[in-house]
């Protein structure tokens, strides 16, 4: 049963041709180069194993010849090989520089991205720093409180209006308790009186409230 089981990844693919043909294929050190067509002569031997599918051939020798290790292994002087290790003809030149290039431009990729986490990785620990400072703010509150004491204390020399003072359209202060509010007289009716504030709201108080 477990010879029918189907190989789920390229790497599980590598490591199955590498045990069926381990004079070609490895799953460790350098590699060799492999023979042009390979693909074709793996998927033949291999037409009748239900592990494996064209695709997963195909993908995993890809992943296979793309890999630091191959690239590596193909140089100036090193032969191809065949599925049995038997040689198939020196590399050409431009197969050995194309090799060359694309392992250069995959360290440079790997290169970049270690870049950028570490420049990620750098500005998410200097994005926390600011947080720590924002704990001090409450100290800066706490002086607010004593500077609107302050101002509340010239609006106690006011005083209360008289019966002739309290007429509609004058300007007032209402004595809310906790300070005064400027406000102005829009109607009278015996004590209640009242008035509408800066801010347009109206409100009714007592006339004893009103202050010049």
């Amino acid at each position: 049963m477990e010879n029918s089981e189907k190989l789920t990844n390229s790497k599980e693919v590598i490591a199955y041709i590498a045990e069926q043909f381990p004079k070609c294929f490895t799953v460790e050190g350098e590699a060799k180069p492999l023979k042009i067509g390979i693909f074709q002569d793996l998927a033949e031997r291999l037409s009748d194993d239900p592990k494996v599918s064209k695709t997963q051939l195909r993908a995993a020798l890809r992943q296979y010849t793309s890999s630091w290790r191959y690239l590596h292994g193909v140089k100036a002087g090193a032969s191809r090989i065949d599925l049995d290790g038997n040689e198939c003809g020196v590399l050409e030149q431009e197969h050995v520089e194309h090799a060359q290039k694309a392992l250069e431009e995959s360290k440079a990729k790997v290169r970049a991205r270690r870049k950028e986490q570490a420049a990620a990785k750098a500005a998410a620990e200097g994005d926390a720093k600011p947080k720590k400072v924002r704990a001090k703010s409450p100290k800066a509150r706490n002086v607010k409180p004593k500077t609107s004491k302050l101002d509340k204390k010239p609006v106690e020399t006011t005083r209360a209006l008289s019966s002739d003072e309290v007429k509609v359209g004058k300007d007032v202060s209402v004595n809310m308790g906790n300070g005064n509010m400027p406000a102005t007289i829009v109607e009278i009716n015996k004590d209640d009186v009242r008035v509408r504030l800066t801010n347009g709201l109206t409100m009714v108080v007592k006339a004893e409230h009103l202050r010049s």
